[in-house]
């Protein structure tokens, strides 16, 4: 049985489709949902699927160890950030080598690092007038999207198409891939990446 510990700080879509594509997967489990928000919508998720939570501050996620503690408590062996806005410690990213995974809604390396999330990265797409936008999941590192890129998928854009059109567009994919790329990554099965 492997377990996954999701990292997220909002609502938590792409962590809800991520419970429900596991609740079907008996050898893999979601065994923690970890939030940096107490109001966050996907900490809702966690208790209706009666997975453990828990909150975390600032101080301690980067001055203490408390969040490893925790993980090795519900024996994770997988990190899966799903919207969490916060740059991972070295202290965790040297316990979860290439075992942190990220999802990020553009097409890196163009868009990426510190402030760019949610709509400002389909803003940025909008204004470049780019032909295409789409998902990049990526393994983590000590820098704000720059991790090995594991697998990519697009989307076409019109000239016609605002920033939110473009959000709609690249959820549907997120929503669409991020489950399975992980399933997969866990299986050391091959990836290839879309078009």
């Amino acid at each position: 049985m492997k377990h996954l510990a999701i990292f997220a700080s909002g609502t938590g879509s792409n962590a809800a489709k991520i419970v429900d594509y596991f609740d079907k997967v008996p050898d893999i489990k979601i065994a923690l949902i970890v939030s940096n928000r107490a109001d966050a919508g996907v900490l809702d998720i966690g208790k209706a699927h009666n997975i453990p939570t828990k909150v975390i501050n600032r101080e301690d996620f980067y001055h203490s160890n408390q969040i490893l503690f925790d993980l090795q408590d519900s024996n994770v062996h997988w990190i899966i950030l799903a919207g969490f806005l916060w740059l991972v410690p070295s202290y965790l990213i040297n316990s979860y080598p290439r075992r942190i995974i990220n999802i990020h809604p553009a097409l890196l390396p163009k868009y990426g690092g510190k402030g760019m999330y949610g709509i400002r990265v389909h803003e940025a797409v909008h204004k470049a007038e780019e032909p295409k936008s789409g998902i990049s999941i990526h393994y983590v590192n000590e820098r704000y999207d720059e991790g090995q890129i594991i697998f990519q998928a697009t989307c076409d854009l019109s000239p016609e198409n605002q920033p939110e059109d473009i959000r709609r567009k690249v959820l549907k994919l997120e929503h669409q891939y991020f489950a399975p790329v992980i399933e997969k990554l866990i299986r050391k099965e091959k990836i290839q990446f879309s078009s």
